[in-house]
């Protein structure tokens, strides 16, 4: 309805300039820029079309080398890895048994230092290996004056106490030079070591006397060279004789017997010989027989063969007398 005193036509703004109209974006891919370079992006997009899709779908991006080599070295690799495992377990298997051996050295050598040093009673065999040790070992242990001692007892005429007197010990020597070369080859030959001697006088100083020890390196030893002496009296042990005293005159023409006795790894030689210088040929042989000469030579050297032949007193057990 229309009112009075107002147009009928609607009201006109006065005439204003139209909005500018919008850009639209490209579509994302499109191969278009937003500005500047909408001509290249056409070019870019064409010759991209202009590929043929054939090519585009059968186009396949090649491996990396690195990759090829890795996949052609795997069974090299795999090779060496079981290689080195085939080692390592004979390195282990190697290792195992040297610990085993030592392990059962050492638990070995437990038991024998605990059986050694826990006292036992010893074995026949271990008592006369003691005794065999103990003889064989006087000859250099002992003192000269226990080997060769200052005095030694002896029986006289009518059963008289009489004692004979160390006059000199000689220095140790080969038993070929202490001895008679018959008698040396033989020592030697069944390895004699070493040869002692000393020389004493009857206690009124009348007869001369030189005993001499042959150390043998053991008793078998000792009974084989003893088997294979000579019987004859004229030969054994050389004497020895000291400057100014009673055996002064004591040689070897001198010597009127001579004899030996085996003990242990020992063989004790005597010769005897009147100290005035007697030679045996200038001696009858009935006053030899007769005389108180060779008993006492006898006497003399068969104590000191007693003594370094005499059996210790072995010990009950392994650490004394106490198990």
């Amino acid at each position: 309805m229309s009112q009075p005193g107002r147009s009928q036509e609607p009201d006109r703004r006065p005439d204003t300039p139209p909005p500018p109209a919008r850009r639209s974006r490209p579509p994302a891919g499109s191969g278009l820029r937003r500005a500047g370079g909408a001509g290249a992006g056409a070019v870019r997009l064409r010759r991209a079309s202009a590929r043929p899709a054939a090519e585009r779908r059968s186009r396949v991006r090649p491996w990396p080398r690195t990759f090829r080599d890795r996949v052609a070295a795997a069974p090299a690799r795999e090779a060496a890895l079981e290689q080195g495992v085939r080692f390592r377990r004979l390195l282990l298997l190697l290792v195992g048994a040297i610990l085993a051996i030592s392990a059962t050295d050492a638990l070995t050598g437990l038991v024998g230092l605990l059986r050694e040093t826990t006292a036992r009673p010893l074995t026949e065999a271990e008592k006369t290996h003691y005794v065999q040790q103990d003889i064989a070992r006087r000859w250099h242990t002992w003192p000269a004056g226990l080997v060769f001692p200052p005095e030694l007892e002896y029986v006289g005429l009518g059963r008289a106490q009489l004692y004979a007197r160390r006059v000199g010990i000689a220095p140790e020597t080969t038993c070929r030079s202490g001895t008679d070369a018959a008698v040396g080859e033989v020592l030697e030959e069944h390895g004699c070591r070493t040869f002692l001697r000393a020389a004493y006088v009857d206690q009124s100083s009348t007869f001369a006397i030189t005993v001499g020890i042959a150390v043998m390196e053991d008793a078998e030893r000792r009974v084989a060279a003893t088997g294979e002496l000579s019987s004859d009296d004229r030969v054994g042990v050389r004497p020895v004789a000291f400057r100014g005293t009673a055996t002064e005159l004591f040689g070897a023409a001198q010597r009127q017997r001579n004899a030996w006795v085996g003990v242990g790894p020992y063989i004790v030689f005597s010769t005897a010989g009147y100290a005035d210088g007697r030679t045996r040929d200038a001696v009858a042989p009935e006053e030899i027989t007769h005389s108180e000469l060779w008993p006492t030579a006898q006497a003399v050297a068969g104590r000191i063969a007693h003594a370094l032949g005499a059996e210790p007193d072995v010990p009950r057990c392994t650490e004394g007398n106490v198990c």
